[in-house]
């Protein structure tokens, strides 16, 4: 079923689901979205299961004409949605009509926005996913969108429209300073007491070498024991590894599945989240928890998601 007709395609707007699970063994990424917390909510206003795929926009949006009546939603970052120029409210559920034309402005706040549509986007499974990572053309077309793409919804089944919006209360803040949530390890000990410290207690700026695959940051120079190498092992997203400059790279959806550069901790889930609508120019610092702590986090955020499953059954009837 036609849906969408790219116009523009916007600096970078790939097709993102929840990811690409079981294939890191083999060299594959996981990819996905960036914030899956904007994703899973902007299907599930959509009236999807929350893993459909969806288009991730990347600090602008693409300009899409709707080619048949259509039930959307935009979250995560503000980049000015408006159907027909006209302001389109986020984290709500919209009804928009054939020939509509979606647009977006200059952003106001946060780096990747979720545009979803009721059915998801209909592009072919590959490893269980229709993520697209562009570094492999894996997935869709391998690449990014381009003008005249035609994006297709799989059908939604019969419903009944509704419209609906996130209370704010449950909306994310994006700003500019980053505060994130670390569990130092798995090699926090090839690092000086004065390396971690360093490393706990300093500003970094996200540096415009910054994408998909992983944050680089400039600041305090981190400082290792010895050398910064280490015998190649894995690399799960939020690693943060540290070359022999010293200056942390914090790996993210589209990183590589192994590496050799030591790692002082890795980002809690429910950080990469919030860290995925952080832009070049940003600050970030960060805060050692526990385990323990890490799972709370995980688990408050899977209650927000449980809640907004509940409303969205309730609008359904």
């Amino acid at each position: 079923m036609e849906a969408l007709e790219v116009l523009q395609p916007g600096p970078f707007t790939t097709v993102q689901d929840l990811g690409r699970y079981g294939y890191q063994k083999y060299g594959v990424s996981i990819s996905g979205a960036m914030d899956k917390f904007a994703l899973r909510v902007a299907n599930l206003l959509a009236g999807n299961a929350e893993g459909e795929a969806a288009m991730e926009a990347t600090v602008g949006g693409p300009k899409l004409k709707a080619l048949q009546n259509l039930r959307v939603a935009f979250t995560g970052a503000d980049l000015c949605p408006a159907i027909n120029g006209k302001p389109a409210p986020m984290w709500r559920a919209l009804e928009i009509q054939e020939g509509e034309i979606i647009s977006f402005g200059p952003p106001q706040s946060g780096c990747r926005a979720y545009v979803a549509i009721a059915g998801g986007i209909d592009i072919p499974l590959v490893m269980g996913s229709r993520s697209i990572h562009t570094r492999s053309n894996l997935g869709g077309n391998g690449r990014a969108l381009i003008k005249g793409d035609v994006i297709k919804r799989k059908d939604p089944g019969i419903r009944v429209p509704a419209t609906w919006s996130l209370p704010e209360g449950l909306i994310p803040v994006y700003g500019k300073n980053w505060q994130v949530r670390v569990i130092l390890g798995p090699q926090n000990d090839y690092f000086t007491p004065r390396g971690i410290d360093t490393f706990l207690n300093s500003e970094y700026i996200i540096t415009p070498q910054s994408d998909r695959m992983g944050y680089r940051l400039k600041g305090p120079q981190i400082e290792h024991k010895a050398g910064a190498d280490i015998l190649t092992d894995a690399t799960p997203p939020g690693s943060i590894q540290v070359p022999g400059d010293g200056m942390p790279i914090i790996l993210l959806a589209d990183g590589q599945t192994t590496g050799g550069y030591s790692k002082i901790a890795v980002v809690t889930s429910a950080d990469q989240d919030l860290l995925a609508q952080a832009r070049p120019g940003d600050t970030v610092r960060f805060q050692r928890v526990t385990i323990t702590e890490a799972h709370r986090l995980l688990k408050e955020m899977e209650k927000k998601i449980q809640k907004i499953k509940r409303m969205e059954r309730a609008e359904a009837g």
